[in-house]
């Protein structure tokens, strides 16, 4: 019942253990030196396709990809057949305790690397939420990578688009990260090697024409 109980109700940890960082323990995500273009599709749109060049990625509401924490053996074994994967972005909601954005970090790094140890690509997928998490959300991430970040939800109220840019730049000088994955509009000041992301109905659109 014990060993039972270790690896069904233990939070994946009874699969794998990772060392991570010295101070919290964060798995370390390995960097990713190169950029191809691939078609981003969310996750929960993506599993049914069958066709080449296809990038997962997990923006969107947490409760739709929460299954792939829950039944991590399942989905890093379907989702290792895609081109590359963006790492989860599980919430970092500011008014949040931190413990609780800071297990959700968690949770992204151990999803990240237990798709490395598959040998897919995956991309640092950095995440924020105020100037006190920057204590700590960017454990585990590699410098001199491509990452990618999402603006989505960060531009219509006066603080979250203060808090993202200052994120941002906090990012960049901190990971100085060679190329930068971007979905949703490009604020003005955000710097760098950006790869902008148009939304996927726009690409379906163009390809009909």
């Amino acid at each position: 019942m014990r060993e039972y109980a270790a690896g069904r109700f233990a939070n994946n940890l009874g699969s794998r253990i990772y060392a991570g960082t010295e101070r919290y323990n964060i798995p370390v995500i390995k960097p990713e030196k190169s950029y191809e273009p691939v078609d981003w599709i969310r996750f929960d749109k993506a599993l049914n396709l069958r066709r080449d060049n296809i990038g997962v990625h997990f923006y969107m509401d947490d409760y739709i990809f929460e299954r792939v924490w829950n039944d991590a053996d399942r989905y890093v074994d379907a989702l290792s057949r895609f081109e590359a994967v963006i790492a989860p972005d599980f919430s970092l909601y500011r008014d949040w305790p931190t413990m609780v954005q800071m297990w959700n970090h968690y949770r992204k790094h151990y999803i990240a690397a237990r798709l490395q140890d598959r040998g897919v690509t995956v991309y640092p997928n950095i995440r924020w939420s105020d100037e006190k998490s920057f204590d700590w959300c960017f454990e585990g991430e590699p410098t001199h990578s491509i990452v990618s970040v999402s603006s989505v939800g960060t531009q219509k109220e006066p603080e979250a688009k203060r808090l993202f840019l200052l994120g941002y730049r906090e990012m960049v000088k901190r990971l100085e990260p060679t190329g930068i994955i971007f979905f949703g509009l490009v604020p003005d000041g955000c710097e760098g090697n950006i790869y902008q992301v148009r939304p996927y109905y726009e690409h379906i659109r163009e390809v009909a024409k």
